[in-house]
């Protein structure tokens, strides 16, 4: 794919303004510039105007209403992920919406509940763009893994995994997966630069996510448990916005309500009983 200076040293600025702390955070742990970094953004091949255009389809969350202060609590199953009360650090954040198994986009839906064909085609290239990002990145710091790409229920899914090379890079997890979070919006960002829309793509390395949601799932029902027991709310401990998600997807599926209470980066669940 060719392209000009001009065209990559645009999206390079971009990705540093939109998130320096992400492009400092991933760097310093692959010991990186963030010149590097920059160099691996894959370069824009249309128009900005042109990607954003009236043909082209609105952004998630694009056009949502304002919502007044309040616990961003887990909705019903069939809710759309844009219509969801957020608050605060919770506000536009793509990780934190609607239950995964039922979050399709309104209007992204063929008859029959499959999904539009347009929409499918729009997650592949999500996922092509987002591999061709990561893997210029672990070229360029010599770091091993194989990319796997998937599509999970309205959103592209990329996983660094093991390779015949050796294991995948397990410090691109971070401690507390704080590097991963970086990595990924980075990633997140070097999609938009290339289709000038909102990706709500979700990436993993190592496995990490699997298991964290695995260990989330049976602290949640636990909690949940403990609260139908007792009659009382359980406040659970900080998380971040995919792990908060997780919690509030078995709450709902438990049959009680949750909410975020709290600011990033104590953001947390409460578990409140039933009515």
């Amino acid at each position: 794919m060719s392209t000009t200076p001009e065209t990559r040293t645009e999206t390079a600025t971009d990705i540093q303004s939109d998130a320096g702390t992400d492009v400092e955070t991933v760097a310093e742990t692959t010991d990186l510039s963030v010149a590097d970094l920059s160099e691996t953004t894959p370069p824009s091949t249309q128009d900005p105007q042109e990607a954003v255009g009236d043909d082209a389809p609105e952004p998630a969350g694009a056009g949502a209403p304002d919502h007044d202060a309040g616990g961003d609590a887990a909705t019903p199953a069939d809710a759309d992920p844009d219509d969801e009360a957020v608050v605060d650090g919770d506000a536009g954040d793509p990780d934190e919406d609607a239950p995964e198994a039922e979050e399709a986009v309104a209007g992204t839906e063929a008859p029959g509940g499959a999904k539009a064909p347009a929409r499918t085609e729009q997650l592949v290239r999500e996922g092509e763009i987002a591999a061709d990002f990561l893997e210029a990145l672990l070229d360029i710091a010599d770091l091993s893994g194989d990319l796997e790409v998937d599509i999970e229920g309205d959103r592209a899914a990329i996983a660094i995994v093991d390779s015949e090379d050796g294991a995948a890079p397990r410090r691109l997890v971070g401690p507390g997966g704080q590097v991963l979070d970086a990595l990924q919006e980075l990633t997140r960002l070097a999609v938009q630069a290339e289709t000038g829309e909102r990706t709500r793509l979700m990436l993993d390395v190592a496995g990490y996510r699997a298991d964290r949601r695995s260990t989330l799932v049976t602290s949640a029902r636990h909690a949940i448990s403990e609260v139908k027991k007792s009659g009382q709310r359980r406040e659970l401990e900080p998380m971040t916005a995919f792990e908060r998600k997780v919690v509030h997807d078995e709450v709902l599926a438990a049959g009680l309500h949750s909410e975020s209470e709290g600011a990033e980066p104590s953001r947390y669940v409460v578990i409140l009983p039933s009515a």
